[in-house]
């Protein structure tokens, strides 16, 4: 059963009385089909409603759903023949960080994304997404490579930012982050990036500054947390859904501002409720934009990169 946020109370509480029906049903043998379908096209028809006006705070709990797909749903669902590469070549491997060799209908790409896990031990292990300096070191290791044998790279974005700890910052993760980013404007073959899920600060900005920016339609993708603005102006969290009103964070929001290109549609209720067609939905778009730059010169990619960056704002 899906996991409720705080603003689907109303949603559960008809979920919760479906069950309740069936389940006496079941004790007596009561014939409560029709009031069962009555009750699911009303919990349908509030879903849809609900989600149809959500505001950025609330897309923010959604972007953070534990059962939203991860990078490992999605090369899963669309990359075929994956083949992951590993480690920086110069401290560590860091699994915040996945990428690796595949398919992306038909056509050899390089992918590359943050994966948080899904559950404790893969979340720890994953670091939640949060990539040490040797993360990005590897990120560039692998576009360069891409680069050299003419192969795309697709990025996926869904880190709530950088790890900040000290052992990070001591191996240079501000330099790391900057060279990542640098990495991406340098390369002579289409980068296509897709926010899947948080797109959290320089974090994610190392992976995508990109040729095209597709962002699922109740992403994020922000300079800073809506909790970390909060604490900044108003020195409490408790002004978070201020702060993401303010901040401009959602699909619609950065598509009119021009720092993102697409939305992806999810299925209603978000990604978390179909897996499978949000995932079918990213595959699509992503090889689509592939076809769109495929046989676009390598000068022109690089400018056009770096147009498109130094016109936001």
């Amino acid at each position: 059963m899906v996991a409720f946020l705080d603003f689907e109370k109303p949603i559960a509480e008809l979920q919760g009385r479906i069950a309740e029906l069936r389940e006496t049903a079941e004790a007596g043998a009561i014939d409560i089909d029709a009031e069962v379908a009555r009750l699911e096209a009303k919990s349908q028809k509030l879903l849809r409603d609900t989600y149809a006006r959500l505001a950025p705070w609330q897309k923010t709990q959604v972007a953070r759903h534990p059962e939203r797909p991860h990078l490992k749903d999605y090369i899963a669902g669309f990359v075929a023949d994956f083949v992951p590469l590993a480690g920086d070549r110069a401290f560590a491997e860091d699994k915040a960080i996945v990428g690796g060799l595949g398919r992306i209908a038909g056509r050899r790409v390089m992918v590359i994304g943050h994966e948080k896990g899904e559950d404790t031990a893969s979340r720890l292990r994953h670091n939640f997404g949060m990539a040490k300096p040797e993360g990005y070191r590897k990120a560039i290791r692998l576009m360069e490579l891409a680069d050299r044998f003419g192969l795309p790279v697709v990025s996926l974005v869904d880190t709530s930012g950088a790890f900040p700890g000290i052992q990070a910052e001591e191996r240079g993760q501000a330099e790391a982050i900057a060279r990542s980013t640098e990495a991406c404007l340098a390369l002579g073959v289409p980068l296509v990036t897709a926010i899947v899920g948080e797109g959290g600060s320089g974090g994610a900005v190392a992976l995508a500054a990109a040729n095209r920016v597709l962002m699922f339609e109740h992403a994020v993708y922000s300079v800073i947390s809506p909790e970390g603005c909060a604490s900044i102006l108003w020195r409490t969290g408790e002004k978070a859904a201020d702060a993401a009103e303010a901040m401009k964070i959602t699909a619609a929001d950065l598509k009119r501002l021009g720092v993102i290109d697409r939305i992806v549609a999810e299925p209603v209720g978000g990604a978390h409720r179909d897996r499978a067609a949000a995932i079918a939905a990213l595959g699509a778009a992503l090889a689509d934009e592939l076809v769109q730059l495929a046989d676009t010169p390598r000068d022109e990619l690089r400018a056009a990169r770096r147009a498109k960056f130094l016109a936001i704002g």
